[in-house]
């Protein structure tokens, strides 16, 4: 009885966290500019609206750091995975011929 390969195919399709991470930066800007403050309001209106804007979008961005980490570190586990699975067939197949 032979051993058959088996084959992962993986497929990279569009990444739907970062897509929604632009979505949200763009609406920030959409916010910010229905936002902005007029010239008769007070001076802090536009740097608290700046901050307010810079923090999100910036909280954005950590995420999606955090996203492609975790993603490198799942890729990182199934190549383990992968590479101890193949280790055991070649020594066990060595093992059980000799």
């Amino acid at each position: 009885m032979g051993h058959q390969a088996l084959t992962l195919l993986r497929v990279r399709g569009i990444d739907w966290k970062g897509i929604g991470y632009l979505t949200s930066i763009l609406s920030v800007f959409l916010l910010g500019a229905i936002a902005w403050p007029k010239p008769d309001d007070p001076g802090w209106h536009l740097w608290a609206l700046i901050a307010g804007m810079a923090t999100s979008i910036c909280g954005m961005g950590f995420r999606y750091y955090a996203h492609l980490q975790q993603q490198a570190e799942v890729r990182r586990a199934e190549t383990e995975a992968r590479e101890a699975m193949d280790g055991r067939a070649s020594s066990g197949g060595a093992a059980a011929r000799g």
